[in-house]
């Protein structure tokens, strides 16, 4: 990518936020633009800076990692978020799928790893420890309408119907930023390049 990615961090605990931006500020493609301690001021950030990820710690007081990742999802933010957690059991991961998380990385994970982690999410991949792979199933499979959210379907659904960009942002109460968000992970997801393909498949799986 030619462009850096830009991140924002939170973490309830300092020490955990001084070592992911020192960590992170050796990389020359990636740039912190800002942190958090809590969830509520993370909702400010990303609203004010819109970052590309956001690096959010699971377990926060007050509005927690899960809450803020619904949230998120809720106002159709367009960010990709990678959970961190220091527990990679299922419950964890089904409830980070279920909320809608780009990815989860693991606290105990090498620090390169994570690194690692932040880029693929960045790119548009789902990334999760191996372990949770068989939990994920068909999410993680390329090029599938079974990955389609809900709302990426309504938003296809305008698409075929040949609303432009505009329209279908006034059509869901949403800013047109936020659809082309939605279509850049849709044609994705769809393995597809362009808004024909896009309506193309929406006909032969729905019309």
């Amino acid at each position: 990518m030619g462009e850096r990615l830009r991140l924002v961090l939170a973490d309830d605990h300092e020490l955990v936020l001084q070592g992911l931006r020192s960590l992170l500020g050796n990389e020359p493609d990636l740039e912190v633009v800002g942190a958090a301690t809590d969830g509520r001021a993370l909702l400010d950030l990303i609203a004010a800076q819109q970052p590309d990820v956001a690096v959010v710690d699971v377990q926060m007081d007050g509005l927690d990692g899960l809450d803020c990742l619904q949230e998120i999802r809720r106002r159709g933010l367009p960010v990709r978020v990678l959970l961190l957690t220091a527990f990679g059991d299922g419950e964890v991961i089904q409830a980070a799928l279920q909320a809608g998380a780009d990815g989860v990385a693991l606290k105990t994970a090498p620090p390169r790893q994570t690194v690692e982690a932040i880029r693929q999410v960045g790119q548009g991949y789902l990334v999760f420890p191996p372990a949770a792979r068989k939990l994920i199933g068909a999410r993680l499979a390329p090029a599938g309408g079974s990955a389609l959210s809900a709302r990426e379907w309504e938003v296809l659904e305008k698409l075929a119907g040949g609303l432009t960009n505009a329209q279908i942002a006034e059509a869901i109460a949403v800013s047109e930023n936020t659809v082309k968000f939605h279509l850049q992970n849709i044609f994705q997801k769809l393995g597809v390049g362009n808004r024909t393909e896009a309506a193309a498949y929406y006909f032969r799986t729905r019309g």
